[in-house]
């Protein structure tokens, strides 16, 4: 068994870690002075636009993506990219997106790279890769369980050669961007049809009439304003072309799935950046804090802390690549109860690394100086994006059932 990456991944790795030193980790104070400095902005910020100029000339571009576009960038497989994932989470708010890697963006271009006719490829995908424009996807909806995606109540109607779209989506992540110009719906064309064949997917310009962004929402106080928010918005009859469907009526569902296997990889990956980021800072702290004359990192909870951390951490990455390995062998449905497994025990773990963390910053965690707060609202969020806890528990659960048999009925005297 080999635990080496390839030769590609291996050059992408390096690329990554010397990206973030040059370039990324200076930039976060920036950052923060740019979004203190203009408030009422959702676009990204200059220093954003900077960083995308050396990630392109880095060849750090469109890598979640397999294949060449003739974008300036190289994709890699799912495994390949794992690692370089990982990495950019430890930067969260600024390594994807100057990659041109970052969610929702990622997924739609996915989508449409897989289901998209060349029409709509032309149109949407390619300023996607070019980074010219941003998307949002717009799924969840404040009066439905949206994990159950037969409840989804947004009606794509059929009208002659259009589609008439109703319905209040929220958590729409990116749409407060005006350089959202695309928004993907998933919404019911057919509310009888069998339960995974009732939605379907369409593309809606942003400018359509009938579109309306009614507000933003927040992450624990977070508004993520630097990368866009995320919007509630209502669709008041919003009429698109029948050719703006992704694929066929009814495939929603299935669609939804395929977008969402790689995108539970990239966001697993990127925790565990996270959680690295934070053990880097928990031991830079606990040599440099005194408390009542002992340095933290004589205490033996300290030391449990890091222990339980780090083979955590150790753990959950062979998980993830071996998911990863699967979806780049056998393909993504191969991969169904490992990304189950990880999208429940990876958030959960970092977010419990994040818990040590802030509390070994004592009031320091609590503040903006560190990012720790902003990474715990986000490994938190995690836990319900693309799917609660609860739902991919069961789904595993019920695998586990699949695989093994019943018990033999006892024999009685």
């Amino acid at each position: 068994m080999d635990f080496a990456h390839d030769a590609t991944a291996s050059k992408y790795v390096d690329l990554m870690q010397d990206f973030l030193e040059d370039c990324v980790y200076p930039a976060e104070p920036v950052l923060r002075r740019e979004v203190a400095q203009t408030p009422d902005v959702w676009s990204l910020r200059p220093v954003v636009g900077a960083l995308r100029d050396d990630a392109r000339e880095r060849g750090l571009w469109n890598l979640f993506l397999p294949g060449d576009h003739g974008d300036g960038g190289r994709g890699l497989t799912t495994l390949q990219y794992a690692p370089v994932a990982e990495l950019s989470g430890r930067s969260p708010q600024l390594a994807p997106v100057a990659m041109n890697c970052a969610a929702p963006d990622s997924g739609n271009m996915e989508l449409l790279h897989q289901f998209g006719t060349p029409a709509q490829k032309e149109r949407w995908l390619a300023p996607l890769l070019a980074g010219s424009i941003r998307s949002a996807f717009c799924m969840t909806e404040p009066d439905v369980a949206s994990s159950d995606a037969a409840h989804l109540a947004t009606r794509l109607r059929r009208d002659g050669d259009s589609y008439v779209v109703t319905g209040r989506k929220w958590w729409s992540t990116g749409a407060m961007n005006p350089d959202a110009a695309l928004l993907v719906v998933m919404g019911a064309t057919d509310p009888e049809a069998p339960r995974h064949r009732r939605q379907s997917m369409i593309l809606v310009p942003r400018d359509t009439p009938g579109v309306r962004v009614v507000r933003p929402l927040t992450v624990f106080g977070y508004d993520d304003r630097d990368h866009g928010g995320h919007a509630e918005i209502v669709f008041e009859d919003a009429r698109v072309p029948a050719e703006n469907l992704v694929g066929g009526e009814g495939e929603g569902f299935a669609i939804a799935q395929a977008r969402l296997g790689p995108g539970r990889v990239h966001h697993c990956m990127r925790a565990l950046g996270m959680a690295e980021r934070a053990m880097d800072l928990m031991g830079a702290r606990a040599h440099q804090r005194v408390t009542f004359g002992r340095p933290l990192a004589t205490r033996g909870v300290v030391r449990e802390w890091l222990a339980e951390s780090r083979w955590a951490i150790e753990a959950l990455r062979l998980l993830v690549l071996k998911t990863a390995w699967l979806m780049a062998t056998a393909g993504n449905r191969a991969a169904m109860t490992e990304i189950h497994a990880i999208k429940v025990a990876v958030p959960g773990a970092v977010q419990q690394i994040l818990v040590r963390a802030v509390q070994l910053h004592g009031a320091a965690g609590l503040h903006d100086d560190e990012p720790l707060a902003a990474m715990f609202a986000a490994a938190r969020a995690l836990r319900l994006a693309d799917g609660p806890d609860e739902v991919h528990r069961v789904s595993l659960g019920a695998a586990e059932l699949r695989r093994t048999q019943p018990l033999p009925e006892p024999a009685h005297p």
